[in-house]
């Protein structure tokens, strides 16, 4: 039998693959459950506009030719919904995708990424799986150390660090002069990947503006995705904002026009939907003190969260919690897993889904002391 183990790159070796756990059609047969409430995986539950609907269904008639032309059309619209030139947009098939192709582009084995203690983990995967070697700088709480990550990018002469604002798991945000401060300090040649997966549920008032970092020359690299405000997970679309010369790198190691049309008419048709961010914005944040409020009632603490989640402080072993929320038909993420144990995140939901989770986080934690 062919050892396929060892004809693949060493790097590989010992890895597992990236796995989010057992699916929601699993666990309800599992657990004869008919209903189960997804607030697991920071999934857009408010719902995606119709117009994006509607253009996603629309371009399907065009589904025998290859997007060459509508790959070009989103780029040139979410460039327009940013104010950064066209060449500067990477479209790509979900930020997890710009991830992997970023680590392929700048790491490789010798060279070297740091990335914080608890965030989102397919960073150090993927880093792991180019044959980099991957550094964790501390996190004294649960907000970003970010003098801490510059001295271990010092220390180590870092090629990438990786960081996640508004970070995930924890929800926090990164003050716009401390970010300043953090890009001075990095090491020569350093480049930073910041993951802004959850930026449009921030206040635009308080965030970094980390695409004057782009037009300015910086080492920055950033992400968005079209997963969480506009509600396309399941099409999976994503994009970078780089200096030009970024996206051409990725055309070597991007398979072309990697995004498929119906994706791609969604995202044109979001891009174009002036005030729907803003008032997206408002109803998860709505929602989300909502959470907080009623779960400070119980006794309760939560952190503040600049995100579409809220990472709760349990005070017991989250593991026991989330599996009776589960058998219950709440689906959580417990901390252990995030690298906070005696906690668990919950994904933002309209209030009346709520405030009865929010009793039923209480009632749990209460029979686990």
């Amino acid at each position: 039998m062919t050892d396929w183990t060892r004809l693949a790159r060493p790097s590989l070796r010992g890895l597992t693959p990236y796995h989010p756990g057992l699916t929601r059609d699993e666990l309800k047969e599992r657990l004869g459950l008919d209903h189960l409430e997804p607030l697991n995986w920071n999934e857009d539950l408010f719902g995606p506009p119709q117009e994006v609907l509607d253009a996603a269904a629309a371009e399907l008639q065009n589904a025998a030719f290859y997007p060459e032309r509508a790959y070009a059309d989103f780029r040139d619209a979410a460039a327009a919904a940013l104010g950064v030139p066209a060449e500067c947009v990477i479209p790509a098939h979900g930020a997890q995708a710009l991830i992997a192709s970023l680590a392929a582009a700048f790491l490789e084995p010798g060279r070297t990424a740091v990335v914080p203690a608890v965030t989102y983990g397919l960073y150090a995967h993927v880093s792991t799986a180019v044959g980099a070697r991957v550094v964790q700088a501390p996190m004294p709480g649960v907000d970003l150390d970010l003098a801490a990550i510059a001295a271990r990018a010092r220390s180590e002469d870092a090629n990438v660090v990786w960081v996640c604002d508004p970070n995930n798991p924890t929800g926090s945000l990164i003050d716009p002069a401390a970010w300043a401060e953090f890009l001075a300090d990095l090491p020569p040649d350093c480049v930073v990947v910041a993951d802004e997966a959850y930026m449009d549920f921030a206040d635009p008032a308080v965030r970094a503006d980390r695409l004057r970092d782009v037009a300015e020359g910086r080492p920055v690299i950033v992400i968005r995705s079209f997963s969480k405000s506009f509600g396309l997970a399941g099409l999976r679309l994503g994009i970078g904002i780089a200096d030009p010369a970024v996206a051409r790198l990725l055309d070597v190691v991007q398979e072309p026009f990697n995004v498929n049309r119906a994706a791609l008419a969604a995202g044109r048709a979001a891009a174009s939907l002036g005030g729907f961010l803003d008032r997206r914005r408002a109803e998860v944040a709505e929602a989300r003190e909502a959470l907080r409020e009623a779960l400070a009632r119980e006794g309760l603490v939560t952190h503040p969260s600049h995100a579409n989640f809220v990472l709760v402080e349990l005070g017991v072993d989250d593991r026991p919690v989330c599996d009776a929320l589960l058998a219950r038909g709440i689906l959580v993420r417990p901390g252990t897993g995030l690298g906070l144990p005696g906690t668990a995140r919950v994904t933002v939901a309209p209030a009346p889904l709520m405030g009865r989770v929010a009793a039923m986080i209480a009632e749990e934690v209460k029979r686990a002391k």
